[in-house]
């Protein structure tokens, strides 16, 4: 019931869109850009791609998600965003990291993952995924790891200073951390978590999971 509410949210905020062409991707928007696309079946349907700028806001000459339709601009919407497509919806969203959902939602209720551009970073990964299978399992596991380590490091912070308040300390006693990071290494860490959040982020495993080790089937 949630997600139909916020499906028919979503969709009261789409605009029109202004019948401008879709600009072609640069390299210079790597990290500030996403392009999606879908090829849908049947006279109303047509190629659909999703332009998305999480940075963009109303002060901006980009709306954050725009729906092209054949190259053409038929819809915008501010992120999360639902576009009306023929046999269902677009759904995207935005996280911390960068795009965290582009998916076709069908009105049978089966979600399919759009196709990234090749030039943005999440055709990019993708690719790397489909030459390099191996490599690229070794980078989602190197990811995770410097994840969880620099989720470990802030968890111990957090109870480090929390548990040295007085009344706290009385009730539950203290935690230390047994090292401290000088602030050139908090910095280090700070960034490879952003880079590794982001690297699970473009292949839509926002919840840092790892992909299924290549090369082991799975059972059942």
């Amino acid at each position: 019931m949630f997600t139909t509410y916020r499906r028919r949210w979503q969709l009261s905020r789409v605009k029109p869109g202004d019948g401008s062409p879709l600009p072609p991707f640069r390299l210079w928007q790597l990290f500030t850009r996403s392009v999606f696309a879908v090829d849908l079946p049947g006279p109303d349907g047509g190629r659909f791609e999703v332009d998305l700028r999480p940075g963009a806001d109303g002060s901006t000459r980009r709306s954050p998600a725009s729906l092209y339709r054949d190259g053409v601009q038929v819809a915008r919407a501010n992120l999360p965003a639902t576009f009306p497509v023929p046999g269902g919806v677009v759904e995207v969203a935005a996280g911390q990291y960068g795009v965290k959902r582009a998916h076709l939602v069908t009105d049978g209720g089966a979600e399919h993952l759009l196709t990234p551009h090749p030039g943005s970073l999440e055709g990019r990964r993708a690719r790397l995924a489909r030459r390099f299978p191996r490599a690229s399992w070794a980078v989602g596991a190197v990811a995770v790891v410097v994840i969880l380590v620099g989720g470990l490091l802030a968890l111990g912070r957090g109870l480090e200073a929390v548990t040295h308040s007085p009344a706290i300390a009385a009730q539950v006693g203290t935690f230390t951390m047994p090292f401290h990071l000088s602030t050139t290494g908090l910095v280090v860490v700070g960034v490879l978590t952003a880079l590794a959040g982001t690297e699970r982020a473009i292949t839509f495993r926002s919840r840092f999971l790892i992909d299924r080790r290549p090369g082991r089937r799975r059972r059942g």
